[in-house]
């Protein structure tokens, strides 16, 4: 996922005043920006809707021409008087890890109806990933996808002859059909070929030529 996610991320302190959280958000056309402090630490993240909770509950009840007819789940909580983005953020946050999966990050959007999420490493914003990112991912081609298998999987995790399998890539399916030396090479191979960026679905059709031992189950089986 870290090959997706925007690295060139907008961002604002905490002690920056709420106009100029406004500001960037306009500026930079994005619909919600990090509250970072020192040595890029995630504190918040301030959206268009903080922005727009705060705004209308600065005015009084008595001169709204609107009136609320529904509460929704997830309204942002208004924060009448903030005046910097350390008292108008959001602190409960969804984040991911830059090592997950696009399609973990996909999951983690639709289960917390989230549309965007900051990428976390020891508690440091290293990015942000949106839907736009993850849609990315799929636009890749079947060459670039097998490409990408065979050097990365079966070349530099399983240091094995390419030759051995063939590798058939169509709309994003993979199909691995060959002969491996054991069948923890062959469930290394499957896994890693799954979590390659732009692969659905993997179709395996690997053998392999004798049985695991527990004293011969190679080292690269501590992936899993």
């Amino acid at each position: 996922m870290a090959d997706v996610m925007t690295t060139a991320v907008v961002s604002v302190p905490p002690h920056a005043p709420v106009p100029e959280v406004a500001s960037r958000l306009f500026v930079a056309a994005v619909r919600a920006v990090p509250v970072v402090g020192d040595e890029g630490a995630l504190l918040g993240v301030i959206s268009e809707a903080d922005l727009m909770a705060a705004i209308a509950e600065s005015e009084p009840v008595e001169r709204r021409w609107w009136r609320p007819r529904h509460v929704h789940r997830g309204v942002p909580v208004a924060r009448p008087g903030a005046r910097t983005a350390a008292e108008l953020m959001s602190v409960v946050l969804v984040t991911i890890d830059p090592d997950a999966t696009v399609a973990a990050a996909a999951r983690l959007m639709r289960e917390q109806g989230v549309n965007w999420l900051p990428v976390v490493a020891d508690a440091r914003l290293v990015g942000v990933l949106g839907r736009s990112d993850l849609l990315a991912v799929f636009l890749r081609s079947d060459a670039a996808i097998r490409t990408e298998i065979v050097e990365g999987v079966l070349v530099g995790a399983l240091a094995t002859d390419p030759s051995r399998v063939a590798v058939d890539v169509v709309d994003g399916v993979v199909t691995l059909a060959g002969q491996l030396d054991t069948r923890i090479d062959a469930e290394v191979a499957v896994a890693l070929t799954s979590r390659t960026e732009g692969v659905v679905d993997v179709v395996d059709r690997l053998t392999w030529q004798v049985p695991d031992r527990p004293d011969t189950i190679p080292a690269r089986s501590l992936l899993f």
